[in-house]
C-alpha cells in the first residue's frame, strides 16, 4: 500500500481550539500537495478556506466535540456549514441520549441533519470510548436507518480513539451503503494500513504528513 493511496483516505485535520489562520493555510497546502481526501477544519474557517482554496474538499465538525448541543443548534450549524462551502459534515451524536437508551432521539437527530445537508456527506461520530458493545451495535443500526453516509469512531477528544475491534464490529452491523471512518490515536503508518485493510474508507488524523513523510505536519 503506497503513500498516495493512504493519503487519498485521509481527512487532514486541524481542530485545535487555538488553530490559527496560518496553521489552517499550512494544512490546506499540505492537503493539496499530498492529495488528501479532505481538510477537516473548524466551522469558523469554512468560508475563508473556500475563498482561498476553491477546489479543496472541505469537511467540518458539528456539535463538536461533546455532542450535547440541541438538534436545533446542530441543524443551524450544519445548514451554515454547507452554505459556506463544506461538502462533508462530521456530527457528534448526543451521547447522553445513547447512554439513556433514548435511541429514537439519536435516530431523529441524524436524520434531520442528513435532510438538511442533502447530497453532501454526513459522517456520524458515535464516540466509541463511552459506549458498550451493545450500544455500538445499536448505533450502527441507527446510522444506517437514518441515511448517513459514514459511521465514525471518535472525535479524538474523548478518553480513547479508534480501535480495530470497533471497526470490525461496525463492518458486521452497518448497512451496505454506510462507510467507516476511524479517528483518534492513529499514530503510525502501520496503524493507517491496518485501519484501511480492516475496511475504513476514511482516516481522521492530524499527523498524516509526519507519519508518511517524516516531516512536520500543520495538523494538531
Amino acid at each position: 500500500m503506497d503513500n498516495a493511496y493512504i493519503f487519498s483516505h485521509v481527512d487532514h485535520t486541524l481542530l485545535s481550539a487555538a488553530a490559527t489562520w496560518e496553521g489552517i493555510k499550512d494544512l490546506c497546502t499540505e492537503a493539496i500537495m499530498y492529495k488528501t481526501a479532505s481538510v477537516c477544519i473548524p466551522p469558523h474557517y469554512i468560508k475563508k478556506v473556500r475563498s482561498a482554496y476553491p477546489d479543496l474538499n472541505i469537511c467540518t465538525v458539528i456539535g463538536f466535540p461533546l455532542g450535547y448541543h440541541t438538534i436545533a443548534a446542530k441543524a443551524v450549524e450544519a445548514q451554515t456549514a454547507v452554505a459556506e462551502g463544506a461538502s462533508e459534515v462530521d456530527m457528534v451524536i448526543n451521547i447522553a441520549d445513547a447512554k439513556n437508551g433514548e435511541f429514537d432521539a439519536v435516530r431523529t437527530e441524524i436524520s434531520v441533519l442528513k435532510q438538511i445537508i442533502g447530497s453532501n456527506i454526513l459522517k456520524v461520530i458515535i464516540e466509541t470510548c463511552y459506549l458498550t458493545e451493545s450500544e455500538k451495535i445499536t448505533m450502527c443500526k441507527l446510522v444506517t436507518e437514518a441515511g448517513a453516509d459514514y459511521i465514525k469512531t471518535s472525535t479524538g477528544f474523548g478518553t480513547a480513539g479508534a480501535t480495530l475491534e470497533d471497526v470490525k464490529l461496525f463492518k458486521k452491523h452497518i448497512g451496505p451503503d454506510v462507510k467507516i471512518k476511524a479517528a483518534g490515536g492513529i499514530r503510525t503508518r502501520e496503524d493507517m494500513v491496518a485501519f484501511i485493510e480492516a475496511g475504513c474508507s476514511r482516516l481522521g488524523t492530524s499527523s498524516a504528513v509526519k507519519i508518511l513523510t517524516g516531516g512536520e505536519s500543520a495538523g494538531y
